[in-house]
């Protein structure tokens, strides 16, 4: 057993002396270039200038030092093959691992040989013949210990703030660091002229000192400016070493079978081959023949006009109208030197437009408003507040002489409040919820009609004297009546429990509106009616399609009318004009004007708005202001146009009310936004005037604001809200 291994080692002698020797000539040729790129070096860094900026030595300097770096990448790869092939001188050697001390020692005299022979080249290497390089490698440190701590100890705190301080920041004492005196930029110039070493200082805002930057740090900057590696030694073209050792691989990654689709011609690409021969032959695919390309040289000065088929037409003037088959033979022109020089006057003389910059103040282009001290009196506080209902106030009504307000809330309740004392004077409890009340416009029948469910209630407020509360009692009095064809859409009845007229309809009434006579009053339902009329003549039954939403009705003879126009959308509002025979009504989209003598269309009011919420008539009748859904308040001249005269986009939210005032002037709108706006609108008895519109007042203080009126003689303004609370705001 134990003489196999020394028969081998004996036959493997030879080739591990052949080795030796390689290694040892691969280390000598190394060395020799490793001395002289060392020296080269050197003496490029002797004659190069301080400053790496100024002259291209730091050129010199890193190709030296990169062809340096370059000789240690040989000289690294050299090793690594010198490595290899002592890996196998060792691994010859290790074959036996208790082999005999014979060629043990024969081995080591053989390594001890090779140190005596290079012991002129290297010093120090070890039997498998690694070197250090000549120069000392720097191993970068991560460690914190090695930055210098900052002086200033501020932090992230913006220099800024020290601006006008006599210190820039603490030390790590706590100590206070003075600002140094600042040179003048004269003392800094010529200070820095005489200083050869200026170009290396940077000033340290931060700590407010210069910095001297090192040689070191000068280069390193210089190739960073360059786009070079930082560090000298750095090779970025340092040998691949393949680390997969691939002695062995006989399988490839994938030992699967190759498909059968690959050994197969594609049925698809023959299809679209196909497709394409069909369109060649039908036609639809042409190969246009590229054509001819004729010679562009031609005899210029030829005098045959059959040379190229050329004739030459020469421009047509006033005094030349010719046509010649040559260049050469074309007349000359008498004017043309005086043409081409007016031409070029002309282009010398021609005049220049200068656009002028427009300065415009900004401030003049606002509208000039007058003033709101001179706008007085409107309301802008809050003077008293009326409490008493336990649920949303929808609705709120002034009467006309002032002393009074009623108000209808979701609570089923009605009440009328003293104005001036806040005093509760009555509640009537009709179980529903009140959408509108109304006072009657006349002073002496102090009526109100109020707006509950499917019915209207025209109640005695008994806040007149005795004579008026006989005549409203007689007013009030209604006697049976025979059944109509129509009381089975509305009915008038004895209410006795309440004290006034109970008037039934066939749907919920959202409006209550009182002509100005105080006799009329209109009731709205917003939704049309579709019934049935039976046709007596012809015995078939037809659809007609007739509007019952509007009607209007005469509190002394007890009688209802439909208006007697057809209603193009669902109505939300209704208004009496205040001195003529006039109806508006508002659909969701646009406002109609009626006359009721003649019993026509005036006018069509198109709002160009989302959804029409409310309506309001101005005093005189000629203006009207209509609030919208999506918060527009749209002014009207119905005088001068069908379209808007201005709109107010003022609120934010849905819009719930508008007014104007009786006597000033004055209107304000209220919206879901928990906000009143406060306007002054003046309207001009002169037609070539247009109406002044001024925004005075915001009012604040209800969590949703349903309902507002004016006083009928202060400028007082009333606001009904969601809280359940009635405010009345003062001057």
């Amino acid at each position: 057993m134990g003489t196999n291994p020394r028969k081998e080692n004996d036959s493997d002698k030879p080739k591990n002396e052949t080795g030796k020797k390689k290694v040892q000539k691969l280390k000598a040729k190394n060395m020799e270039e490793t001395l002289k790129r060392i020296e080269e070096a050197e003496a490029a860094a002797d004659s190069s200038e301080d400053s790496p900026f100024v002259s291209g030595s730091d050129d010199s300097d890193d190709e030296s030092l990169s062809e340096d770096g370059g000789s240690v990448s040989e000289s690294g790869s050299d090793q690594s093959k010198l490595s290899e092939d002592e890996d196998v001188v060792q691994s010859s050697d290790g074959d036996n691992p208790t082999g005999a001390c014979d060629e043990d020692n024969d081995h080591s005299s053989g390594d001890g040989v090779i140190e005596a022979d290079d012991g002129d080249n290297y010093h120090g290497e070890d039997s498998h013949g690694e070197s250090d390089d000549s120069r000392e490698v720097v191993e970068e440190s991560d460690s914190s210990e090695d930055e210098v701590a900052p002086r200033n100890t501020v932090g992230n705190v913006p220099l800024e703030w020290y601006k006008d301080e006599e210190h820039i920041g603490y030390d790590l004492a706590g100590k206070k660091i003075k600002k140094k005196e600042r040179q003048s930029k004269l003392d800094s110039f010529l200070a820095s002229v005489d200083d050869s070493k200026n170009w290396r200082k940077i000033y340290d805002e931060y700590n407010d000192e210069e910095v001297e930057l090192t040689k070191d740090e000068t280069k390193l900057i210089g190739r960073l400016l360059k786009g070079k590696a930082p560090h000298a030694d750095f090779d970025p073209y340092a040998p691949y070493v393949d680390w997969f050792k691939w002695d062995g691989a006989k399988h490839p990654i994938s030992n699967a079978p190759e498909p059968k689709r690959r050994f197969i011609p594609s049925k698809w690409e023959s299809k679209m081959v196909l497709r394409y021969v069909r369109a060649i032959r039908k036609g639809l695919i042409k190969f246009d023949d590229k054509p001819k390309e004729e010679s562009r040289l031609y005899a210029l000065w030829d005098d045959s006009s059959s040379g190229k088929g050329r004739d030459w037409h020469i421009f047509q003037h006033q005094n030349l109208n010719c046509q010649v088959h040559a260049l050469r033979t074309v007349p000359a022109y008498d004017k043309a030197v005086q043409e081409t020089f007016d031409r070029c006057l002309d282009l010398y003389l021609c005049p220049r437009v200068r656009k002028k910059r427009i300065n415009i103040d900004p401030e003049s282009l606002k509208p000039k408003l007058p003033s709101r001290k001179d706008l007085k009196p409107y309301p802008t506080t809050c003077y008293l507040e009326y409490k008493g209902h336990k649920g949303p106030v929808m609705t709120i009504s002034t009467e006309p002489t002032g002393q009074w307000i009623a108000s209808g809330s979701k609570d089923g309740t009605v009440r009328i409040w003293e104005v001036e004392t806040g005093r509760c004077l009555r509640i009537w409890d009709l179980g529903e919820n009140i959408d509108q009340v109304a006072w009657n416009p006349l002073p002496e029948l102090p009526m109100l009609a109020v707006a509950a469910g499917h019915d209207v209630f025209i109640l005695n407020t008994r806040c007149g004297s005795d004579e008026q509360q006989k005549k409203i009692e007689e007013l009030l009095h209604v006697e049976p009546q025979m059944a109509t064809e129509d009381s089975g859409q509305y009915d008038w009845g004895q209410d006795d429990r309440h004290g006034g007229i109970r008037l039934k309809h066939f749907k919920t009434v959202t409006k209550v509106e009182w002509h100005r006579k105080g006799d009329y009053l209109s009731t709205l339902m917003p939704s049309d009616i579709l019934f049935r009329a039976m046709n007596a003549l012809i015995g078939s039954v037809c659809s007609i399609r007739e509007s019952r939403s509007v009607l209007i009705h005469q509190l002394s003879k007890r009688l209802t009318q439909r208006i007697p126009f057809k209603t193009k959308g669902i109505p939300v509002s209704t208004a009496f004009h205040p001195t003529r025979s006039i109806f508006f009504t508002a659909t969701k989209k646009d406002v109609r004007v009626y006359d009721l003598l003649k019993q026509k269309l005036i006018k069509k009011l198109e709002a160009g708005v989302r959804e029409i919420s409310s309506i309001a008539i101005h005093p005189g009748g000629d203006n009207a202001i209509v609030g919208s859904r999506d918060g527009k308040l749209c002014w009207f001249d119905m005088d001068l146009s069908s379209r808007p005269y201005r709109v107010l986009r003022c609120h934010p939210k849905d819009i719930t009310g508008v007014a104007y005032h009786r006597s000033y002037p004055l209107f304000a709108s209220c919206s879901d936004d928990c906000t009143s706006y406060v306007f002054h609108g003046m309207v001009y008895s002169d037609l070539n005037q247009n109406p002044l519109i001024v925004p005075l007042e915001i009012l604040r203080g209800h969590s949703r604001v349903m309902d507002c009126k004016f006083h009928p003689r202060q400028p007082w303004l009333f606001t009904a809200g969601a809280d359940s609370l009635i405010k009345l705001y003062c001057h």
